[in-house]
């Protein structure tokens, strides 16, 4: 692969996994703070189109996008065995851009799901929120955490080409 096409790769899949970190931090930071201090019912009904709202054309580009870039940097870098100074900080960083994704995929998709399915009736739902919100917040620092460390060793990785 031309250093060209590697750089443009390592720049979108930078850019994807820092935009997202960047969505990821907004909650901690923003919104669940605002979300634990409402009613249960409400703070459900919010998230539930939040949810909705993130499956949306403009997220979705850079969800996938940059992990797309990633997932074509790791292929392209374990494929062509050359021993680029650059190649294995770059396959690190792509792979913990892909880490945010399967976090994602695996923990907060699902509970994600679980959340749809809560109605205002539903019994218990001060301590469905509280259990949801819990587990969900964990899984978000995970990811804000390996998108961040996952823009910070791409752009490394740029600086020594």
């Amino acid at each position: 692969m031309t250093t060209t096409l590697q750089s443009a790769l390592t720049i979108a899949a930078a850019l994807g996994a820092g935009i997202a970190a960047g969505v990821y931090l907004a909650f901690p930071a923003l919104v669940m703070p605002a979300l634990r201090i409402v009613p249960a019912r409400t703070a459900i009904a919010a998230m539930q189109q939040i949810n909705i709202s993130a499956m949306r054309g403009p997220f979705m580009v850079v969800f996938f996008g940059g992990a797309a870039a990633a997932a074509t940097i790791v292929v392209s870098e374990l494929v062509s065995g050359a021993v680029a100074e650059e190649g294995p900080v770059r396959i690190v960083g792509a792979g913990l851009a892909l880490a945010a994704v399967g976090i994602t995929i695996v923990r907060n998709v699902p509970l994600n799901d679980q959340l749809a399915r809560i109605t205002p009736d539903s019994p218990d739902i001060a301590d469905r929120w509280r259990s949801f919100e819990r587990s969900w917040s964990i899984a978000n620092h995970a990811r804000a955490f390996a998108s961040i460390a996952a823009t910070v060793i791409l752009a490394v990785s740029l600086a020594t080409t």
